[in-house]
Parts: structure tokens; sequence; C-alpha cells
């Protein structure tokens, strides 16, 4: 998402500012862009209102804290990023974002979060080097290993997820996600389940019926009951371990 240099109001003092300054020459404050929620233009944060639709800006914050953990990934402690009523916490070295579950669960319901989010995430400038390989990295909460697997089973973001605690997200995935969800990406993967959900019932119901064809060929004939033979291996191999 590029940064236009189209001049801005300062959040501070009002003063009109190059959209690209990192802080207004009038005031001395530091600048930070980030996206509109509602019309994805850069706007600096601290406004309350978007500088080209006027429309209310979503407040972002940054706050350091020492209850929150370390990043899996440098090792170093994480910040409070707070974008609107969402809370997540963020590594100022890679980028990388932790969610708890029902943050997590609160943006993909939410369109409103979601725009949020992306707006202020997605503008981010990221600095951190590509990762190299696949590793699997610590909780940040309980310190155990996370599991790995790709969101949704389609999107084709790999994500560290706690089932306890919530998910990590490395540089540039969660607004991958977002933008995925944005897409009727959830919808499409709901689809597909149920595609498989019924491939694998009508699988059942054609081995059933094969299984019922074919007892129902062999039943007068003179032939072994294979169930006492099963029953009695099993009967044997219990006995092994008494």
């Amino acid at each position: 998402m590029s940064i236009s240099a189209d001049a801005l109001n300062c959040p501070n003092c009002g003063a009109g500012v190059a959209g690209d300054s990192t802080q207004c020459p009038f005031c001395k404050t530091r600048l930070k862009t980030m996206a509109c929620p509602t019309c994805f233009e850069q706007m600096f944060v601290g406004s309350e209102f978007c500088d080209h639709c006027g429309a209310k800006a979503v407040q972002a914050s940054a706050e350091n804290r020492d209850d929150l953990g370390d990043c899996p990934r440098c090792r170093i402690r994480l910040d409070l990023l707070q974008v609107g009523s969402v809370a997540l916490d963020e590594c100022q070295k890679c980028g990388g974002l932790w969610a708890d579950v029902d943050v997590f669960q609160k943006i993909c319901v939410d369109r409103e979060e979601q725009s949020a989010v992306l707006g202020f995430v997605g503008s981010r400038e990221q600095h951190a080097e590509p990762l190299s390989g696949i590793s699997y990295v610590p909780c940040p909460k309980c310190k155990l290993l996370m599991n790995r697997s790709n969101f949704a089973r389609a999107s084709g973001v790999i994500i560290d997820s706690c089932k306890q605690h919530g998910l990590w997200f490395d540089a540039e995935e969660l607004p991958r996600i977002i933008e995925f969800i944005q897409k009727g990406g959830m919808e499409l993967a709901r689809q597909k389940e149920r595609i498989e959900i019924q491939d694998e019932r009508s699988r059942l119901r054609a081995d059933q019926l094969r299984q019922a064809m074919f007892d129902e060929r062999f039943a007068d004939r003179d032939v072994p009951d294979r169930r006492n033979d099963i029953s009695g291996i099993h009967t044997f191999i219990s006995k092994l371990f008494d």
C-alpha cells in the first residue's frame, strides 16, 4: 500500500504537511500514516477525521507493556497495539502480531474491525528479513510450540496457533488473511468443506451398499464365519497385555 505525498493536516496543530513527512515542520510532532478504513486513502495516525472523505478516524495507539510476553521470532518484548477496539501485541522489530482467540474471532466476523486493522497494519513499513525454511515457534503465553496450518485450509497463508491462547501472524500475514475474508474466502472454504463431507457420505453409502450385496450373495453358502476368527484374534492379542 503506497503512501501518498498529498498534503494532510497534522493531527496536533492542524498545519498542512506532506503525506510522506515523518515530522511536522511546525510543531515537531512525530507523524505516522495509516489508511482510512472507509476510503483507504492515507491519513496521519491521531487524526480525528480523514482529510479525503471526512470519515471519523479509527484511533490507534501503541503502548509499552511488561506483561505481554516475547516475540516468538525475535525474543524481544511485545508492545500493545490498540486499533479501535482491537488489541493486538506487536513486535517492533519484525512486525509480527499476536491476537488472542476472542480478538481474532472479532476480526473475522466484523467488517468494520477488518477495515480498521487492515488500514493500520497493512500500511506499515516492514523491515523484517524474509523467513527461511519452516520453523515452529513458541506461544508467547505458555511457551509451548504452536501448530502450523493453512488458514481455512484454502487461504494459502500458513499461521501459527495455540488452541488455548491465540494466533501468531508474521509480517503481512494478518492483512493477507483479512483480504482473503473480505473476498469471500471463508464462504468458499465452507462450501469446499460441505462438498468434501457430502463426498465422504456418498462413499460410505456406496461401501455399505456393496457390503450388503456381498452379504446377501453369500448368505446361504457354507463359508467360515470370519467374525469369530477376528474376535479370536482380538482375544489372543488382549491376553498378551494382561
